[in-house]
C-alpha cells in the first residue's frame, strides 16, 4: 500500500494496459499522474488519472517537466507505442541530442535511453507490471492439447532463434514450421507478424514470442491476449509459447478458452521447459 497521498507517474501508450496499471495504482493508494501521447494513447484514459497531460511524442524535455511539477518521483511504462508513426517523431532539442548519441535505433537502445534521460532528471522508473502481478503468464502447458515429439522438436529448434533474434534487437516474435523460420517480426508488430506468417506457412505454424534476453524488465514487456488467439485460430496455428513471468497475458481465461476451442497449445516457457526439450 503506498503512503498517503503517494504519486506514480505512468507513461502510457496505446492498449489496455495503462488504464490496468492506473486502476492497480489507485487500488494501491497512489495518485496517479499520467502522460499520454497524440495518436498512441486513447484520450478515453484521461478518466483513470488524477493528473494528465497529452503530449507529442519526442517531447522529453516536457515530459520529465510534467513529472516534476507535479511531484513525481517514481514513473512507469505502460502501453505500446505504434512503431511505424514512432518513425515519424519530431523530437524536441533535448531528445534530438539524445538521438544523435546514440548508434541504434532499436526498441531496446531507444528506450534505455529514454529512461536513462528520465534517472538523469531524478526520476526512479518502476515495473508497471508490479502493480498488476496477476497479468505476468505463468509457466507451463496452459491449454489441453498434447505436446507431440514433432512439436517439441520445432520448439527446440525455434526456441534459441527467437532468443538470438531478441538478442539483435530485432523482434519479439518469430514464426516457425517444420524447422524453417517463415516469419520474424520487424516494425509491424506481432499481429501483423502472425497474419504474414500464417500466409508464409500455412496451416500447423508455432507462433514464438520472448522476452529479449537483454530486455530490461522495467520497459516494453512482451504483451499477448485474446486478440492474439483469434489471430492464431484465423492463421490455423497450432501452438504459442511465450516467456513465463516475463510477459503480460491479458484476458487470459477468455484467451485460453478461445485456443482449447481451436486445439491450440499455449505454453509458457522457463528454464526448466527449456531443458526438457535438450
Amino acid at each position: 500500500m503506498a503512503a498517503l497521498q503517494e504519486r506514480i507517474g505512468i507513461i502510457a501508450g496505446a492498449g489496455q494496459f495503462p488504464e490496468l496499471v492506473a486502476d492497480g495504482a489507485r487500488k494501491d493508494g497512489y495518485t496517479v499522474v499520467m502522460c499520454g501521447f497524440v495518436g498512441h494513447t486513447d484520450p478515453a484514459i484521461e478518466s483513470k488519472a488524477d493528473i494528465f497531460e497529452m503530449l507529442h511524442l519526442g517531447a522529453l524535455s516536457k515530459l520529465i517537466q510534467f513529472f516534476k511539477k507535479n511531484g513525481v518521483t517514481r514513473v512507469c511504462f505502460a502501453g505500446a507505442i505504434n512503431k511505424p508513426k514512432a518513425l515519424d517523431v519530431r523530437p524536441d532539442l533535448r531528445a534530438a541530442k539524445l538521438l544523435f548519441k546514440i548508434r541504434s535505433k532499436g526498441d531496446d537502445v531507444l528506450l534505455r535511453a529514454v529512461l536513462d534521460e528520465l534517472e538523469v532528471d531524478g526520476l526512479q522508473i518502476v515495473q508497471a507490471a508490479e502493480l498488476v502481478p496477476d497479468l505476468r503468464g505463468p509457466a507451463g502447458l496452459l491449454t489441453k492439447k498434447k505436446l507431440t515429439d514433432k512439436l517439441r522438436e520445432t520448439l527446440a529448434y525455434g526456441i534459441p532463434i527467437g532468443e538470438q533474434i531478441g538478442r539483435m534487437d530485432i523482434g519479439q516474435c518469430i514464426v516457425v514450421r517444420e524447422n524453417m523460420v517463415v516469419a520474424v517480426e520487424c516494425l509491424e508488430g506481432t499481429d501483423a507478424t502472425l497474419k504474414r506468417g500464417a500466409d508464409l506457412g500455412g496451416k500447423g505454424c508455432v507462433a514464438i514470442k520472448l522476452f529479449k534476453p537483454d530486455q530490461d524488465e522495467r520497459i516494453d514487456l512482451p504483451a499477448l491476449g485474446l486478440n492474439t488467439i483469434k489471430n492464431l485460430v484465423d492463421g490455423e496455428y497450432s501452438c504459442l509459447v511465450y516467456y513465463a513471468n516475463k510477459t503480460l497475458f491479458f484476458d487470459r481465461e477468455e484467451a485460453l478458452a478461445l485456443a482449447n476451442e481451436h486445439n491450440i497449445a499455449i505454453i509458457g516457457v522457463d528454464e526448466e521447459f527449456k531443458a526438457s526439450l535438450s
